[in-house]
């Protein structure tokens, strides 16, 4: 069905005709919207709030509140497909129709065959057909076999329908929004992997295991060695040492959990890169499928029970998604796939931007903690991994007075076009964060430190005589000695890396505002004293400093949260002194 949107100038569509794609940079890519490089400041829904348009009529403002442009949600199978060959978009059309009339774009989140290790979104023409669409077999012990909630890759009518259904949506989709560029991207299935074993152990995938090993596999592994994710390589050492350049999955690579992850990892690429080529035929969005990560294990940040993430072995997280440890076989293997993106909730946030920005590809972060602990990480993605855009999870049931995005966002919307012009400059700019201090009053996150042309600055939290508080921010080299401070919570200390330099200053410090209309820098107040804390460093405070019962406030609370500030050195010689 298709809907027929009234031409008022709430609905008109884009002069630029270029739909949404991604543009190489120097190091990575932008996703370029209207002709214009767009930073996503998203946040996905609920797992099915976008299945009803009217529930949506209730939220869309909420949304606009909290400062977001792109709203992730989910399109269902089971929803569009009640019955074989039966397509229905009702629902679609006018949740479409919500977000471009509240102007907000939408990544369309594609529940088809997988969605969290299993296939409870597939509609129950699959699930109930088990002849036609056979499901995975669990391995468990004494040679028992447990049937999953999980149709099985190894059978090529589940993956036929797939496409079928993928590929009506994404012509749906460029009829009723070509011209408009509500949607800008789509994710092709959500969390894949196999839960509960590390392989399927139905007989079908057992004769695959056992067969030899694709070629095009173990020539991608030996020639692109030098390249591979070195969590990759860690699993591949028997492979490094045997040599075996033909032979079943178990003879060239040993027999371990980890052979058989490889062995999932490289089927469910192939299957996803089948559904994502015949959508992308159809409408050449940018595609992209989402990660579960192991929550167990060097990079954990998870004081949780395992349960309440999964991780350790395959088979505890989705055996065969796009972990680190396989990326790069979902990079050559599912190449309609623009990038793989990971879900950062109980992994170290940094180390997580950096394992995904392997091989330069674009970093994304379509899930991820909705708490203040998760809105002051963005800042690290965007000011040190050039992220195309953030999204902490559930959002539509928070309120945006309280919601922490709200505040992080409305700044970094202020901001987005300076942020943008950084990332086509790699090197010029680098995101920090500072948590609350623990219970006994230990700082949980050390200085940032980093160089930028003759200077070295030392990013720290803000100075206060109470007790100090939590900050997040950026800072952005402008060129020469000038320097862009966004953000709350912390101080810049700078100081000259020439070997001749007897003394660093602070020339100028000025604060900045953002102008609405065009994002341009206004100069507000000269700062200097107290500000600079005696010419030291440049503070840039929390919204309510603590004075700590000090009866003269020298920290002024936070206005702008945006600051330039030039520095200079000098070189004396013993004449001098």
């Amino acid at each position: 069905m298709r809907t027929t949107y009234p031409l008022t100038s709430s609905f008109m569509a884009s002069e630029n005709k270029s739909i949404p794609r991604l543009e190489k940079t120097a190091n990575s890519q932008q996703l370029i919207v209207n002709g214009k490089p767009f930073l996503i400041l998203g946040a996905e829904l609920q797992n099915s709030s976008m299945t009803s348009a009217a529930y949506m009529n209730t939220v869309w403002q909420k949304l606009v509140d909290t400062n977001i442009n792109t709203v992730l949600g989910c399109v269902t199978w089971e929803d569009i497909e009640l019955t074989e060959g039966h397509f229905d978009f009702t629902e679609l059309d006018q949740v479409i129709l919500g977000a471009r009339k509240h102007g907000l774009h939408l990544v369309l989140l594609w529940f088809g065959s997988f969605k969290n290790g299993i296939s409870t979104y597939a509609p129950s023409w699959i699930k109930k057909d088990v002849k036609r669409f056979p499901r995975a077999h669990l391995r468990k012990a004494g040679g028992l076999l447990e049937t999953g909630d999980v149709v099985s890759i190894f059978h090529e009518e589940v993956l036929k329908a797939d496409i079928k259904a993928f590929s009506a949506l994404m012509r749906h989709v460029k009829e009723v929004d070509e011209a408009y560029s509500t949607v800008i991207m789509v994710q092709v299935e959500n969390e894949i992997g196999l839960l509960g074993d590390s392989r399927d152990g139905s007989s079908t995938a057992n004769k695959r295991f056992s067969e030899p090993v694709p070629t095009p596999f173990i020539q991608h592994l030996s020639t692109k060695w030098d390249t591979l994710h070195a969590d990759l390589k860690r699993n591949l050492q028997v492979f490094k040492t045997l040599a075996k350049s033909s032979g079943s999955w178990e003879v060239v690579f040993g027999k371990s959990q980890q052979t058989d992850e490889l062995f999932m990892a490289y089927h469910y690429a192939i299957y996803v890169e089948k559904v994502a080529a015949a959508g992308k035929k159809e409408y050449a969005l940018p595609l992209y499928t989402n990660v579960w990560q192991n929550y167990v294990g060097d990079d954990g940040d998870n004081a949780f029970l395992v349960v309440a993430g999964g991780g350790g072995a395959p088979g505890d997280y989705p055996s065969g998604g796009g972990v680190s440890n396989v990326l790069d076989i979902w990079r050559a293997f599912a190449p309609s796939l623009d990038f793989i993106a990971p879900d950062i909730y109980l992994n170290d946030y940094s180390s997580s931007c950096a394992k995904y920005r392997h091989l330069d590809q674009p970093l994304f972060i379509p899930e991820q903690r909705r708490d203040e602990y998760g809105a002051r990480r963005i800042w690290k993605a965007f000011g040190s991994y050039q992220a195309i855009g953030t999204s902490p999870f559930g959002i539509d049931t928070l309120e945006p007075e309280t919601n922490p995005f709200t505040r992080h966002y409305g700044l970094l919307a202020s901001v987005k076009n300076i942020v943008l012009e950084a990332h086509r400059n790699p090197g010029s700019s680098v995101g920090f964060f500072f948590d609350e201090l623990l219970e006994d009053g230990r700082d949980p996150s050390p200085p940032t430190i980093a160089r930028f042309a003759d200077f070295e600055v030392t990013i720290e939290r803000s100075f206060v005589f109470g007790k100090p508080g939590a900050g997040s921010g950026m800072l952005i080299h402008l060129g020469d000695a000038k320097f862009l401070l966004i953000g709350w919570g912390f101080q810049a200390v700078f100081k000259s890396l020439s070997p001749k330099s007897t003394f660093t200053g602070i020339l100028s410090f000025t604060e900045k505002i953002v102008d609405p209309e065009t994002g341009k820098l206004t100069t507000g107040r000269r700062l200097n004293g107290d500000e600079t804390r005696s010419g030291k460093f440049c503070i840039m405070p929390n919204e309510e400093p603590d004075y700590g019962g000090f009866p003269i406030c020298v920290t002024i609370p936070a206005r702008t949260m945006a600051a330039e500030v030039e520095v200079y050195s000098l070189e004396e010689g013993s004449g001098d002194l």
